[in-house]
């Protein structure tokens, strides 16, 4: 069990909420928890998850990779604001793995007497003790979502979490996982090798087209970043009364830079050539397509693909490789 903070361990203190306890002392309270498994306790970190960034990503994954021998699955308790980001950057950071690597926290903290902490946890690590569990995933409200498919739908309901554009992988009811398809049609491979990555490129921005928003933006991003990801309007519109957008995009492609081109509706996906306003982009070379992949998933799959080349054709190689059913496959 890695503990690194969140709303699942904070307790209230002079300004507010703020993470406090240790994951043993949480794991205490949750009933019947000891009749899983046994449990070692890490504590890389204890921070609200807000202060979350890449280069805790790469603790965590660095914690798990120390201990990939030594333990049959991995639960780390997270806070939820941030939890789909780490979600899916530990999807692309450790690929391939037969044993479960489960994320999950709570909507309310362990001492609150309403709290949703207890079953989370306790399914959590049920989850994980299953033999047919794989790779990453969040298992929150009684859904197991793919790391790469999960974002944060809802602030306060205990049903936080929705997986996008793909079904969720299983359902919890109490003590018993109802999968939803059979995702080993052949016996698991327990001998696969995980493939640990070591870098990722932080210098990435989601940039959000609202009316009247000015491409002189790209300009001024230059500096400071060496990806954009642009959330376009419906299906991938991008305003075309004249051709300042365009030229600015283009620009920022041919100077050797990444854009990503995803869809700010969180449902259904990107498609460029349907509309005029998105059709020049999806004919220009350099620019990458995040078809039915959540934003989180976006970010961390630029990073993670920059962390490993900046060559233009091997960046876009490693962007459309499905990994962890993060995109639909064509």
């Amino acid at each position: 069990m890695i503990a690194t903070g969140g709303t699942i361990a904070s307790t209230p203190e002079g300004a507010g909420l703020a993470p406090t306890a240790t994951g043993r002392e949480l794991a205490e309270k949750v009933p019947l928890l000891d009749t899983l498994c046994e449990l070692d306790f890490v504590q890389p970190m204890n921070i609200d998850s807000t202060n979350m960034r890449p280069r805790d990503w790469m603790r965590m994954a660095h914690v798990i990779r120390k201990a990939y021998a030594r333990y049959d699955g991995f639960v780390i308790l997270h806070g939820t604001d941030t939890m789909a980001y780490t979600a899916a950057a530990l999807s692309y950071l450790i690929q391939d793995s037969a044993k479960p690597i489960v994320l999950t926290g709570s909507q309310q903290p362990m001492a609150s007497p309403f709290t949703d902490a207890k079953l989370n946890i306790y399914q959590s690590v049920l989850y994980a003790c299953d033999e047919e569990s794989h790779d990453v995933s969040v298992v929150f409200g009684g859904q197991v979502i793919c790391g790469a498919r999960a974002r944060k739908q809802r602030t306060m309901s205990f049903n936080a979490f929705v997986s996008m554009n793909f079904p969720p992988l299983a359902y919890l009811r109490n003590d018993r996982i109802v999968r939803a398809t059979d995702p080993h049609p052949e016996p698991r491979d327990q001998a696969r090798k995980p493939r640990f990555y070591d870098d990722l490129d932080e210098r990435v921005i989601v940039l959000k087209l609202t009316p009247e928003l000015r491409p002189s933006i790209f300009e001024l991003l230059k500096r400071d970043y060496d990806a954009v990801i642009v959330e376009t309007f419906g299906i991938g519109g991008i305003p075309a009364y004249d051709r300042s957008y365009q030229e600015a995009i283009f620009d920022w492609v041919d100077s050797g830079r990444t854009l990503v081109i995803t869809t700010q509706v969180p449902e259904e996906g990107l498609d460029l050539g349907i509309y005029e306003v998105g059709h020049a982009y999806a004919e220009k070379d350099g620019i990458l397509t995040g078809d039915d992949m959540t934003t989180e998933a976006l970010v961390a799959k630029t990073m993670w693909a920059l962390g490993q080349t900046h060559d233009p054709a091997e960046v876009a190689r490693l962007f459309y490789q499905p990994i962890g059913h993060d995109r639909e496959t064509r």
